[in-house]
């Protein structure tokens, strides 16, 4: 009796099972929920063209547009500065840089212009009796004559007689000789040609000083050069006078300098032409890396944007309604971060920003903030 009651509650089980399975795939399953097409939104900007200038980008170091290598031309002991004479020391114009030792070549000076003296006062008594009418500047020029004071030049000649009668007395060799003493000795003393700045020093007071040694290094702080070069693509574009815009390397500050002079000859290896800026100002020095902006040319109804905007070199996404379109446009130069290009309509809207993933007809919708 067990065993049954066990069967019937078993096929009992089994019947509501099935039954339960029949009404449960009866019922429609609820159709799956559509995704949602996600659209980007995207800025824009408005193309306006207008002329813009072209500028090429060169680099250079800072050099003074004045600058003295000290050299001696002759030999002596350093005897005194105005200042030290050391590295960075500045000194004004008319100011001793160096003054050597000249006592021996003073002293030479003076025992020629001695004998010179002599011999042009020996001339005299002759001068008296065979050419009285030149006596009289010959006198003045004996009464004038100063051992301490820079050589006159001789009286003029009245005559061809007297010009072969001083002649044959031999007083122009002397003469030129104690002229040449006297150029020589002003070479003992260098003065500063400009208020300017003691760069490198090769000697120190007290040193004995050689003929051809070099003694330092002295420039105007004040005005500078930069040589730069530039493609030779542009040289025929570059003026004399043109603006150049220069920066330091940390691009924290500028200078407005000049083109004053370009080379004509092009580097072979290279293929480019030298470029000279004048440039001064504060915060200058020399040695000093710079960046250069050479404005070689302007480009007519052409716009700027980004490098990172234009899609293989020569195209461009225009935001049309809310479609992106690939259109192709003309590059005319590129620099480091943008490109000036033409081919666009003024009013034109193209993307400000780069859109990743972005292809032709894809669907955009423009930020609104």
């Amino acid at each position: 009796m067990r065993k049954i009651l066990i069967s019937i509650l078993g096929l009992a089980i089994i019947a509501l099972g099935f039954y339960g399975m029949k009404k449960m795939s009866g019922k429609e399953k609820p159709a799956p929920e559509k995704e949602k097409k996600t659209v980007p939104a995207v800025f824009t900007q408005k193309v306006n063209n207008s002329v813009i200038p072209v500028y090429v980008t060169a680099s250079g170091t800072l050099s003074a547009r004045d600058r003295i290598e000290l050299f001696s031309e002759v030999q002596g002991l350093f005897e005194y500065s105005d200042r030290v004479f050391k590295p960075g020391v500045v000194y004004k114009k008319g100011e001793i840089l160096i003054r050597m030792d000249s006592d021996e070549h003073r002293a030479n000076l003076r025992a020629q212009k001695s004998s010179l003296y002599n011999q042009v006062v020996a001339l005299l008594p002759d001068l008296r009796f065979d050419y009285a009418d030149a006596y009289l500047k010959w006198e003045t020029y004996v009464n004038e004559f100063e051992m301490d004071k820079p050589l006159q030049e001789f009286p003029e000649h009245s005559s061809q007689q007297e010009k072969l009668f001083i002649a044959s007395k031999n007083i122009l060799t002397p003469w030129y000789t104690v002229k040449n003493l006297e150029e020589r000795l002003s070479k003992y003393a260098i003065y500063a040609p400009y208020d300017g700045v003691l760069t490198q020093a090769q000697v120190t007071q007290g040193a004995l000083i050689r003929q051809g040694q070099q003694l330092g290094e002295f420039i105007n702080p004040r005005n500078y050069e930069l040589e730069v070069s530039v493609n030779s693509t542009y040289a025929d574009l570059l003026k004399v006078g043109s603006s150049v815009t220069l920066s330091n390397v940390e691009k924290t500050k500028t200078w407005n300098g000049k083109v004053i002079r370009l080379n004509s000859l092009v580097d072979p290896q290279s293929q480019t032409v030298q470029a000279y800026i004048r440039v001064n100002g504060n915060g200058l020095r020399e040695g000093m890396y710079m960046e250069a902006e050479l404005a070689a040319k302007q480009e007519d109804n052409a716009y700027e944007v980004s490098r990172k905007l234009i899609v293989e070199n020569d195209k461009i996404y225009v935001v049309e309604g809310n479609v992106l379109k690939l259109v192709k446009i003309q590059p005319m130069h590129f620099t480091k971060s943008t490109a000036i290009i033409r081919g666009l309509t003024d009013g034109t809207e193209i993307l400000e920003k780069t859109l990743p993933g972005a292809y032709d007809g894809m669907e955009v919708e423009r930020f609104k903030g």
